[in-house]
């Protein structure tokens, strides 16, 4: 028996390439560096500004205040004036597909013969039987990937903190959700830190259990 796996990935763009504008904003805004750490402790009411005019902004934006108010640790307002930090941002999705290849096939070869004498002479006979079997399949996989950079500015302008997060999408969450949690996560954790400098482990929230049954 003879097998032959043969596997190929070919990544193929789904959308157009990236505009060089918007990469160059994120990176600008990952570069920015914290001018004052400490002031992250202060911060209690967050405004989040405009990510863009497009869907994939708009979305990102939405997702982010949802995330900011399920850690029930900021109060998002929509009075920029009220806000103790304005959060800014620049948001990316984009789409791709991988195309792969699977094929397998199996042969199965066989010969048989034979020769005999007599007084008229000899003879014989030879036959030979080869069959073979294949099997192919092509199939796309879209994959969704999505970047944020984003910073929290204090009333005066400067820039207290900035985080540069991305995500190909979760078990339970796409892309976007995915990378507006751990845009999220990154902040309470940066907070927790500076909180607290010893480094010890900070207990995280737990739904309280329903009543049991016996």
């Amino acid at each position: 028996m003879l097998a032959h796996l043969l596997v190929a990935g070919v990544l193929l763009q789904a959308t157009s390439p990236t505009p060089p504008q918007v990469t160059a904003k994120i990176e600008s805004a990952s570069k920015v560096a914290d001018t004052d750490p400490s002031a992250l402790l202060k911060i209690n009411r967050i405004y989040v500004d405009s990510f863009g005019d497009d869907v994939v902004s708009r979305e990102l934006q939405s997702m982010i205040v949802s995330a900011l108010v399920a850690t029930k640790r900021f109060k998002v307002t929509e009075n920029r004036d009220k806000a103790d930090a304005i959060l800014k941002g620049v948001a990316l999705e984009k789409s791709t597909q991988e195309l792969h290849a699977y094929g397998e096939s199996t042969s199965v070869g066989g010969a048989r013969g034979g020769s005999h004498s007599d007084s008229s002479g000899a003879s014989g006979g030879f036959a030979a039987q080869h069959m073979g079997i294949s099997d192919s399949s092509v199939n796309t996989e879209t994959i969704d990937e999505a970047r944020i950079a984003v910073r929290l500015v204090d009333p005066d302008g400067d820039v207290i903190w900035t985080s540069t997060q991305e995500s190909k999408g979760a078990k339970y969450k796409g892309a976007s959700a995915d990378v507006a949690d751990k845009c999220v996560k990154q902040l309470l954790r940066d907070m927790d830190k500076l909180g607290n400098p010893s480094g010890a482990a900070t207990p995280t929230p737990t739904a309280a259990a329903g009543p049991t049954h016996p």
